[in-house]
């Protein structure tokens, strides 16, 4: 069962909403660019991009395929 997010409020059982995923991806960039240097800084952020890019898609209802297919029909 999924659940669409509309606005910025609490997201099922969770306090505070898209801002506690917010602080959550900051924390993990800033450890990250702390401990593992500007390239791992990138790293995380590039997979956290990956998983949001995903997440929505799920969210949407919208399979990779499907994506791929409105994408390459949108370009001819």
């Amino acid at each position: 069962m999924t659940q669409r997010v509309d606005g910025p409020g609490p997201v099922g059982d969770v306090p505070g909403g898209r801002g506690v995923f917010g602080a959550t991806a900051g924390m993990a960039l800033g450890f990250a660019g702390w401990f593992g240097g500007f390239g791992a800084f990138l790293l995380v952020g590039a997979l956290g991009a990956l998983g949001w890019f995903a997440g929505h898609l799920a969210d949407r209802g919208t399979g990779l395929r499907e994506f791929l297919d409105e994408l390459a029909g949108r370009r001819r």
